[in-house]
């Protein structure tokens, strides 16, 4: 068995933090002079916090052949939340987590948009050839891709508690020999191990972090 060198890492994913990072960037540029001035901006700037950064709990995210991409709010009814223009390249694989899309295409690349606004926020040349899986660990916003090119990529994604903007970063890289990975995962909520599968291969490898 394989053994990954990754830190630990275990970030605080409550939904509501969405909102105190989102208050705490408004109030910082009031720049209140004291105490009683903080908490009326406080109250001020909660109240003007714009549903849509609630969005951020939309639970769907679809993709058609021409790489439309379309970001739903379940409930008694699909509320469309915000819909992605193509670029000219299928999507072959997208995920959603934390308000984060993370989106595969044929190209190899990988991009990140923000689920609220539909902006793009990073792209990665990931691979050298078509990606096939994308899966995101829930618990640490860790980013699983695998393609044709046999390498599986883990990516770490966060949002920046002063800007809110959307981060990303490499953590690991693994070759899986004379494979063409066409299938890949997170074995838990945590992202510690994957399993992965190949055209033409009769087995699952797993990965495991120790």
């Amino acid at each position: 068995m394989k053994v990954l060198e990754w830190p630990s890492q275990s970030p605080d994913l409550n939904p509501i933090e969405n909102l105190w990072r989102e208050l705490k960037v408004r109030v910082a540029q009031r720049q209140a002079q004291n105490i009683t001035a903080l908490e009326e901006i406080c109250m001020e700037e909660w109240a003007n916090i714009p549903s849509t950064v609630q969005d951020r709990d939309a639970d769907l995210v679809t993709a058609d052949d021409s790489g439309v991409l379309c970001v739903w709010k379940s409930g008694d009814d699909f509320r469309l939340v915000t819909k992605i223009s193509a670029y000219g390249v299928s999507c072959s694989s997208v995920k959603l987590w934390d308000g984060v899309i993370a989106a595969a295409y044929g190209t190899g690349q990988i991009r990140l948009y923000d689920a609220c606004t539909g902006a793009i926020s990073a792209e990665l040349d990931a691979h050298a050839r078509w990606i096939y899986t994308l899966d995101i660990a829930p618990e640490t916003g860790r980013l699983l891709s695998g393609a044709e090119d046999s390498f599986v990529q883990i990516w770490q994604l966060s949002r920046c508690a002063e800007s809110g903007g959307i981060e990303v970063e490499h953590r690991h890289s693994e070759c899986v020999t004379d494979t063409q990975v066409c299938g890949a995962r997170f074995c838990d909520p945590q992202g510690s191990s994957f399993a992965v599968t190949g055209y033409d291969l009769s087995e699952i490898i797993r990965y495991v972090q120790l």
